[in-house]
């Protein structure tokens, strides 16, 4: 497979599964600004900021933080503008996607930079992102043969999965109030019914974070996110009789072993910064795996593809 093509095809998975949990996020935080009224707006946004990586000079409200991180097409950390990287990766992979899933990107981009979201009530709009990329998502699931193609975009969507579901963790502990945080994002993940059913109606801010980290079942966990991701490497790599071999599967296998094999205690005391460390382990997994695969793609310069 061409370079350009294989690395289209990752950040196309990357870019939709970010406007997808970029959505999420703001779900979360949006309704711990609502539910917790001992939250400082201007602090609470700030921080949510710096969880996206984004920066605002000046006073900031939920409004700003709306403008920066789902409207603005020129930020790098915004949902207009990942979907807007998503339809040019596309338009370079053109040739090898299916007219449905062409089409699904390009008219989720078109709608967006028409406009129209900005007058949705905040909640529908992230409700039409987190279904225009499930949209995107189950057309790819549908209509692509599982070869190198599919294991790229595959690759980029759970290694994104895993950065993101950490971001929506570090969110979470922001409440002051924590059972209502965790409910909140739960019900953001989609997860709540599934975690309710795991732990038989047990609901503490312990059994969420365990959920969302550990559990190998639940799709949107850290771990089960890392495990897909390295089997995607495996198969990519199928001739290698050497496990562990590759730099970016010693990444996230040594991420996802300092998650399963640490008490879950020891993790959620210092929940923020073992956030960030496992999203430095998914940027170093990305440079590897671009400096492998990517190689003949250099000049392409990517919009927000900084992990």
């Amino acid at each position: 497979m061409l370079s350009r093509i294989a690395e289209s095809l990752f950040w196309i998975g990357r870019y939709v599964e970010r406007a997808d949990d970029t959505a999420r996020i703001l779900d979360v935080g949006t309704q711990l600004l609502t539910e917790d009224a001992s939250l400082d707006e201007e602090q609470t946004c700030q921080q949510l900021l710096a969880i996206m990586g984004a920066e605002v000079d000046g006073p900031v409200d939920r409004y700003v933080l709306l403008h920066q991180l789902l409207y603005d097409p020129e930020s790098t950390s915004s949902i207009a503008s990942t979907l807007a990287a998503a339809r040019e990766s596309a338009r370079r992979a053109r040739e090898t996607l299916s007219g449905d899933m062409w089409e699904a990107i390009n008219t989720t981009h078109l709608s967006l930079s028409s406009g129209s979201i900005r007058s949705m009530r905040a909640t529908s709009a992230f409700g039409w992102v987190r279904d225009r990329s499930a949209l995107i998502t189950g057309i790819a699931e549908g209509t692509m043969s599982r070869d190198d193609g599919w294991l790229f975009l595959t690759l980029g969507r759970h290694i994104e999965r895993a950065d993101m579901t950490a971001r929506l963790l570090a969110t979470a502990s922001l409440g002051s109030g924590p059972v209502a945080a965790w409910t909140s994002t739960l019900r953001a993940c989609g997860a709540y019914e599934a975690f309710l059913r795991t732990y038989r109606g047990i609901e503490t801010d312990l059994e969420a974070a365990e959920f969302l980290l550990l559990d190998r079942v639940y799709p949107r966990s850290v771990v089960a996110s890392l495990t897909r991701a390295e089997l995607a490497l495996e198969r990519l790599d199928a001739s290698s009789k050497r496990s562990g071999f590759d730099d970016a599967q010693r990444q996230l296998g040594r991420a996802r072993a300092e998650l399963e094999y640490r008490p879950l205690r020891e993790i959620i005391e210092d929940l923020g910064e073992e956030m960030e460390s496992l999203q430095v382990a998914c940027s170093a997994a990305t440079e590897a795996v671009t400096r492998r695969y990517f190689h003949g793609a250099a000049a392409t310069t990517w919009t927000g593809g900084a992990a």
